[in-house]
């Protein structure tokens, strides 16, 4: 039958000759989730988050099309209208969850398994939403049933992302370079806010069930923690993307491999928005990058023995206060970005100092913030750079599209080892002895400041 399919494809190729694209046939099968008590069980205990979850998921997906449908002269008007568009679902949510290729249709024409890859994430997502709200698992088998899904996750699809800490998986990937870097912060500083509120929710809705437990305060630190995400943070939005070992704690020891997984897909995001948004590639050229940067930072053998290689610097966090640290410059994100740069830089500079100048730093700093800050030189993370440091030595191989840098790349993973290589993995969380719910740290007053959800 796959024969026969794909020689009736070949020959629909060559009836509508070049408009067909060869690149567009690609088997478009899908998983289905993995069976268990926990099926189901976010959506019936926990339905106010499970929907916002269904309105952030139609964000991601429209986004694709509006960026690559959007001429870039275009995008202050059309960033305007799809952050408010994007609000106004989160409050009027959907009742289910969508596919991405639902309201991103034709970016899934050419783009299927960047759709494959995040539609597979969401599953997990859902998944493991659904083992910690389940009061059918015991709180001292949810590791068991986490670490079964993990498993599942990763064998039943190629396209599943990695287990292995975005630190090593971004130097894999090697974007900071590439003409499309920085692009979609720069011309959608909105949008942009709004996908690292999202980036807030989503680990913060798992914290909140690790604070809970199993059983009614569970309802209660989910409810509050959700309400915070209307009252507070969608009106003081974070400049960066929170990472899981920032804003969930407990469930990273719990699951690093999950939470990984989580900050891998998070970047896809970021990445494919920048790819999306950049005019100087055609589709092809698009879709060879996009491939490539999903295999960077999907699942390789070894990766699972790196699971627990990152620090936690915020280790008794509560997600019912919305703290400082996590609205501002100031990161995990931004300093892997920082060492990266300061790792390629050798390479770069023309007399092969060890330190990025002071002005090319700044540079990175402001690329890294959402729109376009005072000082700021226009386009991507590499042409400000140029204007700054005009000699700059750049391997144009590693910026054309579906290629790396392979010398970049090992001085990157070199320079994590170096530095991380050695450092104690992060610990396991008991979960012998089900938690019971503290008063949050901060008084009402820090959580509710104006009207939440309708």
């Amino acid at each position: 039958m796959t024969r026969t399919l794909g020689l009736l494809g070949s020959a629909l190729c060559l009836l509508v000759g070049s408009a067909c694209g060869g690149m567009h046939l690609e088997q478009r099968d899908r998983v289905t989730f993995m069976r268990g008590p926990h099926n189901y069980d976010f959506y019936s205990r926990h339905n106010d988050p499970f929907e916002t979850s269904a309105a952030i998921h139609f964000a991601h997906a429209k986004a694709h099309d509006v960026l690559q449908l959007t001429p870039k002269g275009k995008a202050y008007y059309h960033d305007a209208a799809f952050n408010a568009e994007s609000v106004a679902y989160t409050y009027n949510p959907p009742r289910l969850e969508p596919h991405m290729e639902l309201y991103g249709p034709y970016t899934g024409r050419f783009l299927w398994q960047l759709y494959r890859a995040i539609d597979w994430t969401h599953v997990h997502h859902g998944e493991t939403y659904d083992i910690l709200s389940s009061r059918q698992i015991d709180w001292d088998r949810k590791k068991e049933w986490t670490d079964r899904q993990v498993r599942y996750y990763l064998e039943l699809n190629d396209r599943a992302r990695s287990p292995a800490p975005l630190d090593v998986t971004m130097r894999r990937a090697n974007v900071m370079m590439k003409p499309y870097f920085g692009i979609f912060r720069s011309l959608y500083p909105q949008s942009t806010t709004y996908f690292y509120v999202a980036h807030w929710w989503h680990p913060a809705i798992y914290e909140a069930m690790m604070l809970g437990g199993n059983d009614e305060e569970q309802d209660e630190a989910v409810r509050e923690t959700h309400e915070q995400t209307f009252s507070r943070v969608f009106h003081d939005r974070p400049s960066r993307m929170l990472l899981s070992r920032e804003m969930m704690p407990r469930y990273s020891r719990l699951s690093p491999e999950s939470a990984n997984i989580f900050d891998n897909l998070h970047m896809i995001h970021g990445i494919a928005y920048a790819i999306l948004a950049y005019e100087g590639w055609d589709e092809e050229q698009k879709r060879a990058e996009m491939y490539r940067v999903l295999d960077a930072l999907g699942y390789q053998p070894g990766d699972e023995e790196l699971a627990r290689k990152f620090s936690l610097p915020y280790p008794d966090m509560d997600p019912r206060c919305y703290e400082g640290w996590m609205k501002g410059y100031e990161g995990e994100m931004n300093r892997i970005m920082e060492e990266m740069l300061r790792e390629m830089w050798p390479g770069m500079s023309a007399d092969g100092s060890s330190d990025p100048p002071p002005n090319v730093m700044h540079q990175l700093r402001l690329k890294l913030s959402p729109g376009y800050q005072p000082g700021e030189h226009p386009g991507s993370l590499h042409q400000a750079l140029m204007k700054e440091y005009p000699q700059m030595k750049m391997d144009k191989e590693g910026m054309a599209p579906g290629k790396a840098s392979e010398k970049m790349v090992r001085t990157m993973i070199k320079g994590w080892s170096e530095k991380y290589g050695n450092m104690p993995e992060v610990p396991p969380i008991a979960m012998t002895d089900e938690p019971s719910l503290r008063p949050a740290p901060c008084g009402p007053e820090e959580r509710h400041h104006s009207a939440g959800r309708r």
